[in-house]
């Protein structure tokens, strides 16, 4: 490729960055509204009955195409390809006439309508339920409330249960402890919660180092469309991400990150306590390697709290984001899905397969 080639497809890239509308259209992968409600959409993928239901859980304030982000790289677009049929359900924005909903209307109305809704539309078959990130906590503290639900396996990518164990928050689980009430009072006073942006950016924060090279980045990859698509993608889905509702960001904030009550097994929730030895169904968690968000040692105790069940836990390549979508997924933490989704209650004792990634396998009795 001589130099004008060169020049002349980094001019275009540049245009469509910069001016134009993107170098690659957002990607979707066509879906039908199949439930509707207050904050709660469920979507199927694929055609009607194309095989046993799964169903996406999209974790709070986060864009649901954190599953379907591009192609090559969506979970969504892997699962049809296994003959799957797919859901998922999605939240939508917040605004201040939802302060007062707390992890209880999820828990409690929103994923167990949307898993009992899926298996109605599949024959009543059980439901294997694959969520990401807090997404992963709901459903486990959903399945956890009610064991009666029609679920086969849960799933959980990168979903922490002791944020002692999560460097990034030790400094706001120390300050938390003085200033919480009064900060998060007048959030909510304000706002009904923490708006969206305020939320994009504590997460790019996150991956500081990523929005600081950002721009050498892309004067070095400006003839490489490819991989400015893939960057643009990314920045497509933070700049989706929602906001908190005011209740729930206040647990979410004192019970579950200062007082770090998940890493004991239980959460208060008013006067009841749901408890994680009550999960029945088999679990499987991974935890990415390069997660700051939710860092291994943050995940893993999923294998000592979840007491009632059988656990696989499972290390893999990746950030928080990268685990469920990066280049290493499909053959690290989807492979890996595909063997659990196949047989959820295989014996643990067996061999696991040759993976690239380090595996523990751990069973704990009901």
């Amino acid at each position: 490729m001589g130099i004008t080639d060169v020049v002349g497809k980094a001019a275009r890239n540049a245009w469509s960055l910069f001016v134009a509308d993107g170098i690659a259209p957002p990607h979707r992968t066509p879906s039908v509204v199949v439930g509707d409600g207050r904050h709660r959409t469920l979507r199927r993928f694929g055609p009607e009955n194309a095989g046993p239901p799964v169903l996406l859980v999209t974790p709070l304030a986060a864009s649901p195409t954190c599953f379907d982000l591009m192609p090559g790289r969506s979970l969504v677009e892997h699962l049809l390809e296994l003959g799957r049929s797919v859901f998922l359900v999605e939240y939508g924005e917040m605004t201040s006439d939802d302060r007062d909903l707390g992890l209880e209307f999820w828990i409690d109305d929103v994923i167990p309508e949307a898993i009992a809704r899926t298996s109605e539309l599949c024959g009543n078959r059980e439901v294997d339920v694959v969520a990401w990130s807090i997404g992963g906590t709901l459903a486990m503290l959903t399945a956890a409330a009610h064991p009666d639900l029609p679920m086969r396996s849960l799933t959980a990518f990168g979903s922490p249960l002791d944020y002692s164990a999560i460097p990034l928050m030790a400094l706001p689980r120390l300050v938390g402890r003085f200033v919480a009430e009064p900060a998060l009072g007048l959030l909510d006073a304000v706002f009904g919660g923490v708006p969206a942006p305020i939320v994009r950016t504590a997460y790019r924060l996150t991956a500081i180092e990523r929005e600081i090279q950002r721009p050498w980045f892309v004067a070095t990859h400006l003839a490489d469309a490819e991989t400015l698509a893939r960057m643009e993608r990314v920045d497509r889905f933070q700049d989706e991400i929602h906001g908190y509702a005011g209740r729930v960001f206040h647990q979410l904030a004192t019970s579950v990150t200062i007082d770090n009550e998940l890493a004991t097994g239980r959460l208060h929730l008013g006067d009841r306590v749901v408890d994680l030895a009550d999960v029945t169904v088999p679990v499987l968690a991974f935890g990415g390697e390069d997660d700051v968000l939710a860092p291994v040692p943050a995940v893993e105790p999923v294998t000592r709290l979840l007491v009632g069940t059988q656990v696989r836990f499972v290390r893999v390549p990746g950030t928080h984001l990268g685990m469920l979508t990066g280049s290493a997924a499909r053959d690290t933490s989807w492979a890996e899905l595909d063997d659990f989704l196949r047989e959820p209650c295989a014996d643990s004792d067996a061999p696991a397969a040759t993976l690239p990634v380090e595996q523990e396998v751990v069973t704990t009795g009901a």
